[in-house]
């Protein structure tokens, strides 16, 4: 019977430590509960009061979140003084490219005066030629048409013409001849080689005068016709 009653004693004892258990387990769930009640947001720590899991949690996540954005910050920051010191490095580039252009310029318009100064003191200096004289006697009037005759591409030599010249008028350029054929037609033979007026004006050669009196004029027209009729006045050793 006394081990009834000692049996009875023990499990009152364990059935009330049962129960302060299990007041205490409820209680842990029921703040349990309220705690997962309450919106992350709002959740807050009560001064003096022990901070809970999920305050701590929060607190992290928050923490986590600033230090993120603090890095994001830093980076643009970092990206946009890059992209200021590259825009900077452009345009000095660019100025140095310009500047470098102008001296180049500079450069080149220099070389040019002084290449044109060079070619100024290499040019030889043309002495001015003076024109050429001749006597006025039958000399210088033969050896004047002959230089006339050479430009125009007329035979004749100063022997030829100075032999018919003799022939002709004596070396007298107011010559006239009032006997022979050409007289009695009206059209007499004229000046130091005797040409009559319809032979020198269509002989005539350009730049002499017009004068069939002129000894040059006269020399250089019955030279051109002595050369179409008888291929030069060399040839010419009569009347012709």
């Amino acid at each position: 019977m006394p081990k009834n009653i000692v049996a009875r004693a023990h499990s009152r004892t364990l059935t009330k430590q049962h129960k302060i258990a299990v007041a205490g387990v409820a209680a842990l769930g029921t703040a349990a509960l309220a705690l997962s009640a309450v919106p992350s947001s709002a959740q807050t720590v009560t001064t003096g009061a022990p901070a809970t899991t999920t305050q701590v949690a929060g607190g992290t996540v928050l923490h986590h979140v600033k230090g993120t954005i603090t890095g994001q910050l830093a980076a643009e920051s970092v990206k946009l003084d890059t992209l200021a010191a590259q825009k900077k490095a452009a345009d000095a580039e660019k100025a140095a490219d310009a500047a470098a252009q102008q001296a180049a310029a500079k450069r080149a318009a220099q070389t040019r005066v002084v290449q044109a100064a060079t070619r100024s003191v290499q040019r030889p200096q043309m002495e001015p030629v003076a024109a050429k004289t001749y006597s006025n006697n039958l000399d210088g009037w033969i050896r004047q048409a002959l230089d006339i005759m050479k430009s125009k591409g007329i035979p004749g030599s100063y022997n030829g013409l100075h032999r018919n010249i003799m022939r002709e008028s004596s070396g007298n350029p107011m010559a006239i001849n009032n006997w022979d054929v050409n007289a009695v037609n009206g059209i007499p033979s004229k000046g130091l080689l005797q040409v009559i007026p319809p032979t020198f004006t269509a002989y005539h050669v350009s730049g002499t005068s017009w004068n069939i009196y002129d000894p040059v004029a006269n020399i250089t027209a019955a030279a051109n016709y002595a050369a179409h009729r008888y291929g030069s006045i060399d040839n010419v050793n009569s009347a012709y």
